[in-house]
């Protein structure tokens, strides 16, 4: 495994030009560390050490490097060298790198091609950035329904190797229609005079379609606990295969957007570091102003009741916890219900069963604070001597109001990502710092309300 002590090493043996060490310490390093080591390494250096790995290693190895470092070496190594890496990556870590390229950059990679790549690489293009045509690959195994084991285990072995799995091997009919899929383990257990269309179970068959969206086959994924899909056309011809690996990236990058949505910003596009500033404080700028009109309600609230704050001004002293509490029970319960919705916990249909529970969670923890609220009240009151009727009287509209502002975020919270999904927009969007203004605004009145009521004639 990489680690920093290695690493002045390794640029020493650079520096001496010490080919032949490197190579000899790098015999037994996997691909992915070498990728993270050439990541780490200065530009100047990437392709020096890139260009020692064997062929099999270095195209492995470029599979794994991000983005920036696939495109320095791309403009270092050889022209040759770039057809040979291009040629033998896998097609869909072929495409993903190809569509983050400029058009005109990636045009250029395309005529590296052999003829049967360029077609590949072609056909994947053409779907949609966010289809599952952009991660399948066309390298995959498919055996005839009446095979028998014996036939399809020596199919596998000459073909093998240029399939992107063998955990699922699919069964087609003559036509070359998907029928049905084996799982490795049961070939392998199988009589070697068994015939295929006896293990598979076409009842069961799980497949995608190239025009899907990402999401929908992430969430097929997680609901069919699969190692890789097939991808059918319109007429259910076996086209490719999509596999766990893919789905892992699909998932990270759909949990990122989620997370910065939830903070309150844009979803970028590109890693933060690679962001241009202007565009990155374009996608911050768009919530800050909503946020901040949104706060102005706020002001606007507390000027409504300005009068009561010019008469017992010991009101503003209490305006912070009253509106924080309610802002973070709301952040609470919308991360709750976001999140479940995500994993398919819940659904829109489930409102009233979560509207019953957060009536109830609000109430209990709106009591708790209400209860601290009060005994704050009452004790600063008693340790300053200044305690009288007037405190206690303070201390319940505190009380109250917290428990009005607590029920009231955790019930916005809750619903407003359930309404949002209804109407078919990412929940995500109901970030913590949205429902934290709402709620705000929302507790100025309640909050004075609750003091016009209770105080009426003692302080107001």
């Amino acid at each position: 495994m990489i680690g920093t002590p290695i690493l002045p090493e390794i640029r020493e043996l650079i520096e001496q030009r010490n080919f032949s060490a490197l190579q000899r310490l790098f015999d037994d390093w996997l691909p992915v560390d070498l990728a993270e080591l050439i990541s780490d390494l200065p530009e100047n250096e990437q392709a020096i050490l890139f260009r020692l790995l064997s062929k099999d290693s270095a195209t492995e190895t470029f599979e794994y490097l991000d983005f920036d470092a696939q495109q320095n070496l791309l403009n270092a190594l050889t022209q040759k060298d770039v057809s040979h890496i291009l040629n033998s990556m896998s097609a869909d870590d072929r495409t993903a790198l190809l569509e983050e390229l400029p058009g005109p950059v990636a045009q250029e990679l395309i005529k590296l091609l052999s003829f049967k790549e360029f077609k590949i690489a072609k056909t994947l293009l053409a779907y949609a950035e966010d289809s599952v045509g952009r991660l399948m690959s066309p390298d995959f195994l498919s055996v005839k329904k009446d095979w028998e084991i014996g036939k399809v285990l020596e199919y596998i072995r000459t073909h093998g190797h240029e399939s992107e799995t063998l955990n699922v091997i699919y069964a087609v009919d003559d036509h070359g229609k998907l029928v049905g899929e084996m799982l490795a383990r049961d070939l392998l257990l199988s009589p070697l005079d068994k015939k295929v269309d006896e293990i598979i179970d076409e009842d069961k068959l799980i497949t995608l379609t190239a025009t899907q969206d990402q999401k929908d086959a992430l969430e097929a994924f997680k609901r069919y606990d699969r190692v890789a899909l097939p991808v059918v056309d319109s007429n259910g011809y076996l086209i490719g295969v999509v596999t766990v690996d893919d789905m892992l990236d699909v998932a990270e990058e759909e949990e990122t957007e989620d997370i910065q949505k939830f903070g309150g910003i844009e979803a970028l596009d590109e890693p933060y570091i690679d962001v241009p500033l202007l565009q990155l404080v374009r996608n911050r700028a768009v919530w800050l102003v909503v946020l901040f009109l949104g706060e102005m309600l706020t002001a606007s609230a507390m000027a409504y009741f300005e009068d009561e704050l010019a008469k017992a001004i010991v009101l503003a002293t209490f305006i912070p916890l009253i509106i924080s509490s309610g802002g973070n029970s709301g952040s609470q319960a919308a991360t709750l219900i976001i999140r479940s919705l995500a994993l398919g916990e819940i659904t829109v249909r489930d409102w009233w069963a979560v509207m019953k529970r957060e009536i109830l969670s609000g109430l209990m923890l709106g009591s708790l604070l209400g209860l601290i609220g009060v005994f704050r009240v009452v004790f600063w009151a008693t340790l300053l001597g200044h305690y009288s009727v007037m405190w206690l009287l303070l201390g319940i509209t505190v009380g109250l109001s917290l428990l009005g502002i607590v029920l009231w975020g955790t019930l916005a919270g809750s619903m407003l990502p359930l309404l949002l999904k209804r109407l078919g927009i990412d929940p995500a969007t109901s970030s913590a710092p949205f429902v934290a203004t709402l709620v705000d605004v929302t507790g100025i009145v309640i909050y004075f309300s609750f003091a016009s009521l209770l105080l009426k004639g003692v302080l107001l």
